[in-house]
């Protein structure tokens, strides 16, 4: 005798069958989950973002650089308080935010006056900027002016020798560039006094290379070591007897760089790189900084990227976006992971497909529940979103 199925009990199991097609499907789906939230949708362009905690919560805080404004918006609610404002007539591009002195909230240093097609008069090029917090952080935040070079484009502060910091600052070109040739860029340390309305004595690093777009700091577990890309490639460099200095060996002089990162392989480093400037390709370069794979071409302005270990792999993952639209006229966020411990192949993922014309992107666990967020600021979407890991 044949069994007859209602049809609501048909429809029941037709459902549960495809649930578990789905629940397999995603158990193949090596890629982790975010969730979207949008904190901003009204922000001006995004130039620059820090992670950091501002109010001394023990709650890490986003820091974000606009386009006339330096604002933080405050973990949990997300609310937006502006720290500075209209400091030059032209553009901010950058911020650094790290706790230097140990009171658990982060110094805040900024960059102005964006102005890259002007590489020589320094009036009208470049500022940089400390801000001193006042006892409220959510009210306005007094600007010291310190010294700068013209385009002034990134900046970070790097731990030195004894758990000390300075803050490295980067232009893009260098004094009466044209086009990328000329002199090289002044890449300077910053030592901050105890006072900081006190002079800020200043040490210049390097001067070889061309057209700095962006660089990274990694823990060596005593100093951070500081990789610079640019128009030569990368130069790596590490504190060593109260300087900063160079190997022969470390640098990766194939290709040219934009965004440049560090990230891990079990106990190995790599460094991923937007190539060239504003460039179409993400790179990976393995330990030995001869075997160079390519991850992707179809970027268009790629202009943020990240490396952290989202899956606990043992081997970090690239986070790329760019912000205009390529050939498929889409703009976004994507994730690319390894298919192998030793990082040879590589696949590609979507985080954010067509709602985030990046500018900016970190990483960071923003709500202690130890999986990793993203943080994007978009250009020409004027957003400023959360990717909550999942």
């Amino acid at each position: 005798m044949g069994i007859c199925f209602k049809p609501q009990t048909h429809n029941m199991m037709a459902s549960f069958v495809f649930s578990l097609i789905a629940l397999f499907i995603n158990s193949l789906d090596p890629a982790p989950k975010f969730k979207a939230q949008t904190i901003d949708a009204n922000i001006a362009i995004g130039y620059g973002l820090a992670i950091g905690d501002v109010d001394g919560d023990k709650k890490p805080d986003i820091l974000l650089a606009d386009k006339k404004e330096f604002v933080w918006y405050r973990n949990g609610d997300w609310k937006r308080f502006v720290m500075a404002e209209n400091l030059t007539a032209s553009d901010n591009v950058c911020l650094a935010a790290r706790d230097i002195d140990g009171d658990g909230m982060v110094e805040v240093a900024v960059g102005a006056q964006w102005n890259p097609g002007e590489t020589t008069d320094a009036e009208i090029s470049g500022s940089v900027h400390y801000l001193v917090r006042p006892k409220d952080p959510t009210k306005k935040w007094t600007a010291i002016k310190l010294h700068h070079e013209p385009t002034v484009h990134r900046m970070h502060w790097a731990r030195t020798s004894g758990n000390q910091y300075q803050l490295i600052v980067l232009p893009l070109h260098g004094r009466g560039n044209k086009n990328g040739e000329g002199n090289g860029v002044r890449v300077y340390a910053y030592l901050p006094p105890k006072d900081p309305n006190q002079p800020w004595k200043t040490t210049l690093i390097d001067q070889s290379m061309h057209l700095t777009h962006n660089f990274d700091l990694l823990d060596n577990g005593r100093t951070d070591r500081m990789y610079i890309g640019g128009k030569e490639g990368v130069k790596i460099f590490s504190y060593e007897n109260k300087n900063w200095t160079t190997p022969a060996k470390g640098f990766i002089s194939e290709h040219s760089f934009g965004e440049v990162r560090v990230g891990k392989i079990g106990n190995e480093n790599f460094v991923a790189g937007v190539e060239p400037m504003h460039g179409n390709q993400l790179s990976v370069y393995l330990s030995d900084h001869n075997k160079r794979i390519m991850l992707t071409d179809e970027l268009k302005q790629g202009h943020a990227l990240a490396t952290a270990d989202f899956l606990n792999s043992g081997v970090d993952q690239i986070v790329i976006g760019w912000r205009e639209p390529n050939s498929e006229q889409k703009v976004g966020i994507k994730i690319f992971i390894a298919n192998d411990k030793q990082g040879m192949t590589w696949s590609g993922y979507w985080v954010d497909e067509n709602g985030m014309a990046c500018e900016d992107l970190k990483v960071a666990d923003l709500n202690g529940d130890g999986k990793r967020d993203i943080i994007a600021s978009g250009r020409s979407t004027h957003n400023l979103k959360i990717y909550w890991g999942e």
